[in-house]
């Protein structure tokens, strides 16, 4: 059974890698990129996190070595990011259509649509994780807060934001509230991936 995780695992990260990859060839091409920019979408760092779960879990199965606990909670973190740009993309932004950022269809999809249906199935029916406790359910706002106030930095200073609601230009009280909104989902997601770890259906 741990073969068959770490092989998913290992396909899900050289997915993500090829799909960012091809997204920004695709980018670069059409128009001078920068890459900060780029690499500055919440999905794009969200998917790299994933990535590299994935792929930390497979090399420490395959090389039949105990699963680190931090690692746990860099997959449980993976997680929290992938269920977020899921359902944000699918709810919000996909009958917006393509932009610049990402205009390859195949790579888009992966990204914002299988990405994160696997990345939710693997930590839910996968047990080899171990049981998160609720006390350091602070640890999934590390990521989002730093990322949130590098994005405001950024926009105060040069202008550039990944997504409109959080331009300062439009007020700090609107981002202030955007930015409550979002930990406050990634509290609540962090708590649901928590509390999965309390059950275990397929066990290595």
């Amino acid at each position: 059974m741990k073969i068959l995780f770490a092989s998913l695992r290992s396909i899900a990260a050289a997915a993500i890698v090829v799909a960012i990859v091809a997204q920004f060839m695709s980018t670069a091409s059409g128009t001078e990129i920068n890459p900060f920019n780029f690499f500055g979408y919440f999905t794009i760092q969200g998917n790299i996190i994933a990535a590299a779960a994935f792929a930390l879990s497979a090399i420490f199965i395959f090389g039949k070595r105990a699963q680190p606990r931090w690692l746990s909670y860099l997959r449980a973190l993976a997680t929290v990011i992938m269920a977020i740009v899921g359902i944000v993309y699918n709810t919000l932004l996909a009958d917006a259509g393509l932009d610049g950022a990402f205009n390859v269809p195949w790579s888009n999809d992966i990204l914002h649509i299988w990405i994160p249906i696997y990345a939710v199935a693997d930590w839910v029916l996968f047990g080899d994780r171990i049981k998160l406790p609720f006390a350091r359910l602070w640890v999934m706002l590390i990521y989002p807060v730093i990322w949130l106030v590098v994005v405001l930095i950024r926009g105060a200073n040069d202008g550039w934001v990944p997504y409109p609601f959080l331009d300062p230009a439009s007020g700090y009280a609107s981002v202030a509230v955007y930015a409550m909104i979002i930990s406050a989902i990634t509290i609540l997601f962090g708590y649901g991936a928590y509390a999965v770890t309390r059950i275990k259906i397929l066990k290595p």
